[in-house]
């Protein structure tokens, strides 16, 4: 939002400054010094009554707090013949709506920037044409063409075309990722280099970019509880303030005198600057890939002492890898790796692909499979050269080889009594045999993580998750966790954060599956993956990383502690200074005109102090 919208939504600011001026302009003028006092007072009348009209129709609302103040300074001035107080007063408290519009539209400029770049058209391809779209149109299963240096429009999967797409304004990565077919594509990110032929796998209005966008107008339109907490406090001095009136009267007898009390203590936008601290933190974290849900959660965020981990896909990677490859004969693992996923190239399974992956960082030399033939979730079979490969499952690669090499099959029998958790199995009719066991890893940020929550003040971290307790075990004991569980249920989940909660732990859950959805919703704050989960595990969460990163939380928190701590010095700095200028002004040191001017000064630096909760100074 630029000055003039804000300007043409409330003029009153503007016209009372015009006013202002206006009255100040006689003195270098042959004009009679009266006239003055005539234009300030016209001035007061025509915006100062629109002003108190409002309040008025709030308090038959049953809206009581330190607008009545404002609205009692600005008929004061008019009964006293104080014009020029009162149109500070009216400048004050308009200015200061005007300034807080300004404050969220610039704490807003994230998310308006990311409607602004939202993808708009689209290339849909029937029978080989080519033609332009809305973006608002495009159907799951639609094929559509993302030339270089457009923006995907749409949550899709490669169909064909190799490139790098840009995903930094949606994950803060700044690494583009690959693309090639087979890969998920998320919309709003950029194609850089290739033309891509990509299949929608959701509308436009449910994909990603849209469910961000959505995820931060909610989060802003949210009224938290610090702000009611301002209601709060606006209601208690508003009273405190007409007992310093009562008291100014009964001491001097003198009806100036109190309207300097009444214009030094018109808080209004100083109870505005807790809002702006709440929406500058919430869009800080939007620019860090950390949705925030809410105000209230931004409020809980900063309270939290105690964090609770589901185990896979959030302590580890979520996605199986190449832990050791077990050769059984003279064969090297590289060459072994060779073999596999020369044949697993034709196959599409996940394991398949980890395969590939691992002998593609490995430096295996692949060549291209013929004859293949795969038994999906099995295995799968094929040439390479002239020698026959079987990769998969223990049975299906003994299967392959029961009569055509029953003593390779013997032997893999003998290899697979040693064997436990996820693997696969390559063999060749040359005499290769070899076994590839895959495992979850652990995260590498993990230590970086767990010492910053501990610098933080974090009391405790737990482990829960649905695995098998000795494999929940072994990762606890990797990190460092002292307390875990595992072959837990999700209801179980729940049971164990609430007790968390029920013995005063403020308690921080961060998952990132489904069975996780119904813990986050019961800890004072869950933290979602959005790398992993989706759905029902975004809703549940107060706050979502859109960066599969869970090192982020520590900055999450710091952001909530530091938004909040601006907000209550706001509110604090404030209604301090106010209460010292109404002493001053009840024992006649300050006037009426004097008075608006000083809390004029206060309310804007402590709006201005809030707005530091958008940015990354302390």
């Amino acid at each position: 939002m630029r000055w003039s919208s804000i300007v043409r939504s409330n003029p009153l600011p503007l016209l009372a400054l015009g006013f202002l001026l206006a009255g100040a302009l006689p003195p270098v003028l042959p004009v009679p010094s009266p006239w003055r006092d005539r234009v300030w007072l016209i001035g007061l009348v025509l915006t100062g009554l629109p002003v108190a009209w409002r309040t008025f129709r709030g308090l038959l609302r049953g809206e009581f707090a330190a607008d009545v103040v404002a609205m009692l300074a600005i008929l004061g001035a008019v009964l006293l013949q104080q014009p020029l107080a009162g149109l500070v007063v009216v400048l004050m408290q308009t200015g200061g709506e005007a300034l807080d519009a300004y404050a969220v539209a610039r704490a807003s400029s994230a998310v308006e920037a990311l409607e602004a770049d939202a993808p708009r058209t689209a290339h849909r391809v029937v029978d080989g044409r080519v033609t332009d779209i809305d973006a608002g149109v495009i159907d799951p299963g639609d094929e559509l063409l993302v030339r270089p240096g457009e923006l995907v429009p749409c949550d899709g999967v490669v169909l064909s075309g190799t490139s790098h797409v840009d995903t930094s304004r949606l994950t803060g990565e700044p690494v583009p990722i690959r693309a090639s077919p087979g890969a998920s594509l998320m919309s709003g990110s950029v194609n850089q280099e290739g033309a891509l032929t990509v299949r929608a796998v959701r509308r436009s209005q449910e994909s990603q970019y849209a469910r961000i966008v959505d995820l931060v107008r909610s989060a802003q339109a949210s009224k938290s509880p610090l702000q009611r907490t301002a209601d709060r406090w606006a209601i208690w001095f508003t009273p405190l303030t007409l007992a310093a009136c009562g008291m100014a009267w009964l001491v001097s007898q003198d009806w100036t005198r109190v309207l300097a009390v009444l214009v030094v203590a018109t808080p209004c936008p100083l109870i505005l600057a807790a809002p702006v601290a709440i929406i500058g933190g919430i869009n800080r974290a939007a620019k860090r890939a950390i949705i925030v849900r809410s105000g209230s959660a931004l409020e809980a965020l900063s309270r939290v002492d105690t964090a609770v981990f589901d185990k896979t896909g959030t302590l580890t990677v979520g996605r199986p890898r190449v832990h050791r490859v077990v050769v059984a004969d003279g064969a090297t693992e590289l060459e072994v790796l060779a073999r596999a996923a020369a044949v697993e190239q034709g196959s599409g399974h996940l394991l398949a692909r980890v395969i590939v992956a691992e002998a593609d960082a490995r430096g295996a030399p692949l060549e291209i499979a013929t004859r293949l033939v795969e038994a999906p979730g099995r295995g799968i079979t094929g040439l390479v050269g002239e020698e026959f490969v079987a990769v998969g499952a223990p049975d299906f690669v003994h299967e392959q080889f029961m009569t055509r090499q029953p003593t390779l099959a013997a032997a893999l029998v003998a290899m697979e009594r040693d064997s436990t958790g996820l693997r696969a199995y390559i063999a060749t009719d040359g005499g290769m045999l070899a076994r590839v066991e895959f495992a979850d890893e652990l995260r590498t940020e993990l230590a970086p993580m767990f010492r910053a929550l501990e610098a933080l003040g974090f009391r405790d971290a737990e482990l829960l998750s649905g695995d098998k307790q000795a494999n929940v075990q072994a990762i606890a004991d990797a990190v460092g966790i002292r307390h875990f569980a595992g072959d837990l249920s999700a209801e179980q989940k729940v049971q164990r954060v609430a007790a968390l909660e029920r013995s005063g732990r403020r308690v921080l859950m961060v998952g990132d599956g489904t069975n996780d959805a119904p813990a986050l919703s019961t800890a004072t704050v869950g933290v979602a993956l959005a790398g992993h989960g989706g759905g029902v595990v975004a809703e549940a969460a107060d706050i979502v990383l859109l960066v599969d990163d869970p090192s982020r939380i520590p900055e999450a928190v710091e952001i909530g502690r530091r938004s909040l701590a601006i907000a209550r010095q706001s509110i604090a700095v404030g209604l301090g200074l106010s209460l010292v200028g109404m002493g001053f002004a009840a024992v006649g040191l300050l006037t009426p005109v004097a008075g608006a001017l000083i809390q004029e000064a206060i309310d804007v630096a402590v709006i201005l102090n809030a707005l530091r909760a958008a940015g990354g100074s302390r």
